[in-house]
């Protein structure tokens, strides 16, 4: 005859070791969302400038595209596939770090003085430069 106090101890301490393992992955979750949030508020894509209406809402677009996906892929390598440092592993993990901070440079550099006048081109460029990154973000974390 089995104990049943013995039993339930067992499950609650099957249950709790597992406990810190869900909470990661809810604790990633809402970071996902908490960034994601800040990002739109940053940018107010439903904010255009009248003038180049078409290449803000481009260079938004594809960041918060870029982005979503960015912390997507930052999740799943860090909970379920072992680590960033796993799945990006040596000259992988440094142009990681590029892809990283390429576009967010962008993305607030737009704002300085100098860019004021080449605005378009800019949105432009920096659009191209957040679909290549996340093309480059999903060949590495796929391949």
């Amino acid at each position: 005859m089995v104990n049943k106090g013995i039993v339930i101890r067992k499950l609650i301490s099957a249950d709790m070791a597992n406990f810190s393992e869900i909470f990661n992955y809810i604790l990633g979750a809402v970071f996902i969302i908490i960034v994601f949030a800040l990002a739109y508020a940053y940018l107010k894509p439903h904010l255009l400038h009248k003038r180049r209406m078409v290449s803000t809402l481009l260079l938004k677009l594809t960041y918060l595209i870029y982005l979503l996906v960015l912390l997507i892929i930052i999740y799943l390598s860090a909970l379920v596939r072992g680590g960033l440092e796993v799945v990006f592993f040596g000259i992988e993990f440094f142009a990681f770090l590029i892809v990283l901070f390429v576009p967010t440079i962008g993305i607030f550099a737009r704002k300085l003085g100098q860019f004021s006048k080449k605005r378009e081109g800019y949105n432009y460029f920096f659009s191209i430069v957040n679909i290549l990154c996340l093309i480059a973000i999903l060949v590495m974390f796929f391949i």
